[in-house]
């Protein structure tokens, strides 16, 4: 080697040496920061207590909404927005758990979507309470065996979950959040040269991978079962069968990926709703969630949709849905934007209940931040 080799190589490892340290008291000035903000957390929790304020309101999710983004409007990069939103998830997750850690009921057992989606909105500080279906993620909030319930409310092929906005017309809990999932189904076995003589799946990831079943196991069986991961956990103890679940219950039952995203559409994506007690306060970019019954005469329907457009407030989704008090009547779940405590939205409101036979209001809450 050269003295010219020698010397480049030199000042190599020294620049390195250099970045390296840098890179040491950025993760000390990080550290430093990380624990700052836990003592002022600890701080606003000692107020909280003082106030007499019960345990729900630890959890704000107006106030994440709001921490979510505005570090995403001030990023500068290189990481990207939603990069450093779900960094920012998991400090606000762990301040959390230091006050009180955050009990979430979701659709077990582990390595479910619901599950997925509980952790993006909670972070995985959370205590996840797994249980065996929507009505019992209901039940376990209204108990008070959860703060917060996390369930499916509709999917972008497939439509809504019924069993969902059934529970929430009968329930008395309110809509606290709603998160966004990419849905991403892989075809799971323990081998892969093996052709399976059932395929397991939730009712909907078979609907939304119905024309790749077509197309590649036309002959093979498909039992629909309460979750995905109850599939994979069937596949995990049946060597000839096989499960559609995701990256997550692959690991959890350590199934191999016979054949990944095989979802009919790959913009597949299932909205959730966090379900709670606690009314939410505004956040700046809110929806609200109601139910409607009108009046059975023609152009009903019509006159409840003609006040959103007179006070300028956009509709966000119309469910239609059989009540159950009269033959061929009609319930109408609601999406909009705005909060119940704008003033446009509460003119509405009181309009709405002149014209209408009922009308629940389900919640307000933030939009989807991530």
């Amino acid at each position: 080697m050269s003295d010219t080799d020698t010397g480049q190589s030199s000042n190599s490892e020294q620049r390195l040496q250099g970045l390296r340290d840098a890179i040491d008291q950025a993760d000390h000035d990080i550290q430093n920061a990380l624990n700052r903000r836990v003592e002022l957390v600890q701080e606003v929790a000692e107020v909280k207590l003082q106030a007499g304020g019960d345990d729900a309101v630890y959890y704000r999710p107006e106030r994440e909404a709001q921490v979510l983004r505005r570090v995403k409007q001030d990023n500068p990069g290189p990481l990207e927005d939603n990069t450093v939103a779900r960094i920012f998830r998991e400090i606000m997750s762990a301040c959390l758990a230091l006050e009180k850690p955050v009990q979430v009921a979701y659709l077990g057992p582990e390595g479910t979507y619901t599950q997925s989606a509980a952790l993006k909105q909670f972070g995985s500080s959370m205590k996840g309470l797994p249980v065996a279906s929507i009505e019992h993620i209901f039940s376990a909030v209204e108990r008070g065996n959860a703060a917060y319930g996390v369930v499916p409310v509709e999917n972008s092929t497939e439509g809504p979950v019924n069993q969902t906005l059934d529970c929430l017309l009968n329930s008395p809990l309110t809509i606290c959040g709603e998160v966004e999932l990419p849905i991403h189904h892989n075809l799971l076995a323990q081998q892969a040269d093996v052709k399976p003589d059932v395929i397991y799946s939730h009712q909907q990831s078979l609907a939304q991978c119905r024309n790749w079943l077509a197309q590649n196991y036309p002959d093979v069986e498909q039992i629909a079962v309460s979750s995905n991961a109850e599939a994979a956990r069937l596949a995990a103890e049946q060597p000839n069968c096989a499960a559609i679940a995701g990256d997550s219950a692959a690991q959890v039952y350590q199934l191999r990926i016979i054949e990944p995203c095989i979802e009919d559409s790959r913009d597949n994506t299932t909205r959730f709703l966090v379900v709670g007690t606690q009314d939410v306060g505004i956040s700046g970019d809110d929806k609200t969630s109601i139910i409607v019954s009108t009046k059975n005469r023609p152009g009903a329907l019509a006159e409840i949709l003609h006040l959103f457009q007179q006070n300028d407030i956009n509709l966000a989704k119309i469910v239609t849905r059989p009540s159950a008090e009269a033959t061929w009547a009609y319930m109408f779940f609601i999406d909009f934007q705005g909060h119940m405590q704008d003033r446009s939205v509460v003119s509405v409101m009181e309009e709405m209940e002149s014209k209408s036979v009922a009308v629940k209001w389900l919640g307000s809450y933030p939009v989807a931040a991530i």
